[in-house]
């Protein structure tokens, strides 16, 4: 099994293997690799006759085989490129192929939101035949360094709280974020820092009222300025649903609640049994104190409740916005 750095080193190195088997949880290096192969393996006109791109759902293991074996037309390399290829019926099928792969095609299987059982026979075959990849899972808490860590590769650096807010609003899907990065970096040149400020302009995040900001002032029990957020996403509730913030808000207690039960409440131990940041530690210590076993519980039932009403459960008229701030009141009082 191979790394991501290491095949894109490869593939700078025009160093080309036979059979890409690209699988894993996290599409995004997934396309990046197989994106990469397709745009620089064949010249502009070595892809006329020597490019194919099949999809899962539209082939099948015969076919691919079959566009596999044909040679090349004024060219070293066929190139053939299969997307979504966890919808390729019975794909373990591609056994005799990759035991024996014609060397002028390069085969790159795209097989996304699934790993290979490392039990079976397939996927030993392809460990010893093939370039495997697997991409993993970039989990919620993992997601601000993997901003600042691709802002950084990028040339320009972000603020703490800049990440924070883009992972809060963007979640886990890379491809999104990347995007997002892209729209910002364009107006500044290297070296600059993405701020706040700039995020709430080029994304709509508000850098003081959104759900991030809402947790810590619920934990420390800032009356005010929880009210002042709620108020915004009452006034704003397209980007604010409550169906957005209630599981959020369901996580952040929940996490406080495990803090509760945490027998070593060392830095380490905490940030890995919370998987959050240590920077976050302390505001999790602080949320502890004022919300005892007995509070946390029902906060867990208040939430359930307007997640119900939310949905019409109980309620025939209050609308979401409304319902946001019953709920926040009955959380902090």
């Amino acid at each position: 099994m191979k790394s991501y750095d290491e095949i894109i080193k490869d593939l700078q190195r025009k160093i080309y293997y036979p059979v890409y088997f690209l699988s894993g949880e996290e599409s995004y290096y997934i396309d990046i690799i197989s994106d990469y192969i397709e745009e620089n393996v064949l010249s502009p006109e070595e892809k006329e006759f020597n490019l194919s791109v099949l999809y899962g759902r539209e082939t099948d293991v015969q076919y691919i085989v079959d566009s596999c074996k044909r040679f090349p037309m004024m060219s070293n390399y066929q190139l053939v490129i299969v997307k979504e290829a966890q919808d390729v019926k019975d794909i373990e099928n591609l056994e005799k192929y990759i035991e024996n792969p014609l060397s002028s095609t390069i085969l790159v299987v795209c097989y996304k939101y699934h790993k290979l059982d490392k039990r079976k026979t397939f996927a030993k075959l392809i460990e010893k035949k093939a370039v495997l990849f697997e991409s993993a899972k970039v989990y919620d808490n993992q997601v601000p360094a993997w901003i600042t860590a691709y802002v950084k590769e990028k040339g320009y650096t972000i603020n703490q709280k800049a990440a924070m807010m883009m992972a809060e609003f963007l979640g886990a899907d890379l491809s999104k974020i990347v995007n997002e990065v892209s729209k910002i970096i364009i107006n500044f040149p290297r070296g600059a820092e993405i701020s706040p400020e700039q995020v709430e302009l080029n994304i709509g995040i508000s850098k003081d009222f959104n759900v991030f900001e809402l947790q810590k002032a619920l934990g420390v029990k800032n009356i005010f300025k929880a009210n002042q957020i709620i108020k915004y996403f009452a006034e704003n509730e397209k980007e604010n649903p409550i169906v957005k913030v209630i599981p959020i808000l369901f996580l952040y207690f929940t996490k406080v609640l495990l803090y509760h039960n945490l027998k070593d409440k060392s830095p380490n131990n905490v940030a890995s049994a919370l998987s959050v940041n240590r920077m976050f530690i302390d505001d999790y210590a602080t949320a502890a104190k004022n919300y005892n076993r007995q509070k946390l519980q029902d906060v867990f039932s208040f939430l359930r409740e307007y997640d119900l009403r939310s949905k019409g459960v109980g309620n025939a008229s209050t609308d979401s916005g409304e319902l946001m701030k019953e709920m926040v009141y009955k959380i902090l009082h």
